[in-house]
């Protein structure tokens, strides 16, 4: 029962979004692992969320490839 109860609040806050191809989304990075999409002078105080990249395919539910740049 208290396992069904964690199941609960913890699916209440989650969301169920998909995207399709063509779709624009925001990129979101972890702060100290991914720097290559901008370099921050402070990372502490850096956006989390870079500009919207265009979805190209599905791989699988969660997983998206989107047309980054390359350097």
């Amino acid at each position: 029962m208290a396992q069904n109860m964690m199941v609960q609040q913890a699916n209440q806050r989650r969301n169920k979004s998909t995207f399709n191809m063509g779709d624009y989304v925001y990129l979101k990075l972890q702060l100290y692992r991914q720097i290559s999409v901008a370099i921050r002078s402070s990372r502490k105080l850096a956006v989390k969320y870079y500009r919207p990249y265009m979805v190209l395919e599905k791989i699988v539910m969660v997983a998206y490839r989107l047309d980054l740049p390359y350097q």
